[in-house]
């Protein structure tokens, strides 16, 4: 159609389109991080003054044995906590895509809806669950104080911890699991039961490996954002229980250690773009075959 603009020949209009989130993007994002980047080869020379001296020793650092024992007990809880919001999200995921489509909106809002509440009043909901005069511990008491039950010691302990970043991050493996999982071709599911296959093996067989990349995309999308957290941790867990973010925290806010705190931070980001890159081979290799 003559007068039709060709956005792919059009510079001018593509330049118009990606001019303000590009402009706000490097603005807002990437020139902060730079700046963090930097301070990771700074050391303090006052209390408000760093020099960007090229050093490594931050990084040196890092590696202690002292922060290693964090970073690996953070990389443990992370994996722990994705892998049972994958346990827990795929079935309510695979449900909610085969459920009827009236039904599935309202599923689904149900997945997002705590996304519509502060983070922090939803923390301090289980605190008021967890603590040793919480609603868990009044139930049982009710329950089976006839026995001499005694309350359950669950705040400040890992068990809190694990409780807290599941309930937060289960919708970000839920969602996209739902995404692969209703995407499938119901007649391949269809096919394998008509052959005599049952309803698990016809899962384990033929419906994780089809929803591969969706799975792939659900670990990363929750293991990412739960090695960063540090509220849970904070609120819910004890002296044990901190995480590499804490430790994070600490240096910026407490410590006064910027330096020192930005390479952590990007010590963070590194795993982070490693695991990117582990998602993008995972998706090309399954391209090619």
């Amino acid at each position: 159609m003559q007068g039709e603009i060709d956005w792919k020949r059009s510079k001018s209009g593509l330049a118009g389109l990606l001019g303000p989130p590009l402009f706000w993007f490097i603005l807002f994002f990437a020139v902060p991080m730079a700046v963090v980047w930097a301070y990771s080869f700074g050391t303090n020379v006052g209390i408000a003054d760093i020099e960007i001296s090229g050093t490594f020793a931050n990084y040196a650092r890092v590696l202690e044995p002292l922060y290693l024992g964090i970073l690996a007990k953070s990389l443990a809880f992370a994996a722990l906590a994705t892998l049972i919001c994958l346990v827990v999200g795929f079935p309510v995921a695979l449900a909610i895509s085969f459920a009827p489509p009236g039904l599935k909106t309202w599923l689904l809002i149900g997945v997002m809806l705590p996304f519509w509440t502060n983070l922090l009043i939803r923390t301090y909901a289980l605190i008021a669950l967890l603590r040793d005069e919480g609603l868990i511990n009044q139930s049982l008491s009710l329950a089976f104080g006839w026995a001499g039950f005694e309350p359950m010691q669950m705040m400040n302990t890992n068990f809190a911890v694990m409780v807290g970043l599941v309930y937060v991050h289960l919708p970000f493996t839920v969602l996209p699991l739902y995404a692969a999982l209703d995407r499938l071709d119901r007649s391949l599911l269809e096919a394998s039961l008509d052959l005599g296959a049952g309803h698990l093996r016809t899962i384990w067989n033929i419906v994780i490996p089809l929803a591969g990349v969706g799975i792939a995309s659900a670990v990363l999308l929750t293991f990412i954002p739960v090695l960063g957290s540090y509220l849970q941790p904070d609120l819910l867990g004890g002296p044990d229980s901190q995480m590499i973010a804490n430790v994070i925290e600490r240096q910026f806010k407490r410590a006064n250690d910027w330096p020192f705190g930005a390479a952590l931070a990007f010590m963070l980001m590194y795993l982070t773009f490693f695991g990117i890159a582990l998602q993008s081979l995972l998706k090309k290799k399954e391209r090619t075959e």
